[in-house]
């Protein structure tokens, strides 16, 4: 029941902000169920794709999925997916949980930023679609037909860019929505909400690459805890999903910012609380006899 619990959580960050509730699953997973923090990425890696590919379904019913820009990242993110891994495997437990706690604050200060500066963009919801085209001065550019030309600089950066997440899912097993989403609205002509459509098929993609690969290089997973996991991710997603239609979104979205932030801080005092508290003691210490000494001069 704790593990649907985690999942529902996960779930409702999904479906609230439309993307980036992801992020929350590792140290759920680490801090909550007691997985060891390479095991929590694979189980991470595996639920986001799961929820992911749900959300793939409808976005390709809609028809709002650029496929073959989402193939080439796709193609960048298999191949490099596996590297990642393999990082992880090689690195420490405290590398992976302070790289992962890096990644949060910068996942939390770029919402943050988008919720402040371009409250267009901080205002999507995964299930409101409808077409539009921006960035005039993008690589790639849209055809009449709404599709993307796929020029040899913009195949260049989509696969790139591509290689990047799949390094970063790999390590850390996020879906790298919060990185997927910017990079298409920046070098392509697709509006926000054809990108963040395209994103789920992305990162569907990429997170089954991971998992994987993790099975292939002698990862052990948890069938049994990541299936709970992921029910109750998708059963809080639909639930964020019915809220997100009643709450203003820029407020969910610097909520769901800060909300990283604060977690970020949480497991960074969690696995360096001895030596916070040693520091704070030699403060303490410290400007107590500063005290002493002013009182008696």
């Amino acid at each position: 029941m704790l593990t649907i619990l985690m999942g529902v959580l996960v779930g409702l960050a999904l479906g609230l902000t439309g993307g980036g509730g992801s992020i929350f699953a590792v140290p759920l997973l680490i801090y909550v169920l007691d997985i060891q923090p390479q095991l929590a990425t694979t189980m991470s890696l595996a639920a986001v794709a799961a929820m992911a590919g749900f959300g793939t379904i409808e976005a390709s019913i809609n028809k709002m999925v650029e496929w073959r820009a989402s193939l080439i990242l796709v193609l960048g993110g298999i191949i490099f997916a596996p590297l990642g891994v393999n990082i992880a495997n090689r690195v420490s437990e405290n590398f992976i949980v302070i790289g992962f706690t890096i990644l949060m604050l910068l996942v939390a200060t770029s919402m943050w930023y988008r919720a402040s500066k371009r409250p267009d963009q901080a205002a999507v919801v995964r299930v409101n679609y409808r077409y539009s085209s921006e960035n005039d001065g993008a690589i790639c550019q849209l055809n009449d037909d709404q599709g993307l030309r796929l020029s040899a600089p913009c195949s260049a950066v989509l696969l790139i860019s591509g290689c990047v997440i799949g390094v970063l899912s790999g390590l850390f097993g996020v879906g790298g929505g919060f990185l997927i989403v910017p990079v298409l609205t920046t070098v392509t002509q697709l509006g926000i909400h054809r990108a963040v459509a395209s994103s789920l098929l992305i990162i569907t993609l990429i997170g089954i690459a991971g998992v994987g690969a993790a099975v292939l290089q002698g990862r052990t997973v948890e069938f049994a805890i990541t299936g709970l996991f992921i029910l109750g991710g998708l059963t809080g997603m639909l639930g964020g999903r019915l809220i997100a239609k009643k709450v203003p979104s820029l407020l969910l979205q610097k909520v769901f910012a800060l909300g990283v932030f604060v977690t970020a801080l949480i497991t960074l005092f969690i696995d360096y609380r001895e030596k916070f508290m040693h520091a704070f003691s030699l403060i303490y210490r410290l400007s107590e006899n500063m005290f002493v000494f002013d009182f008696y001069h």
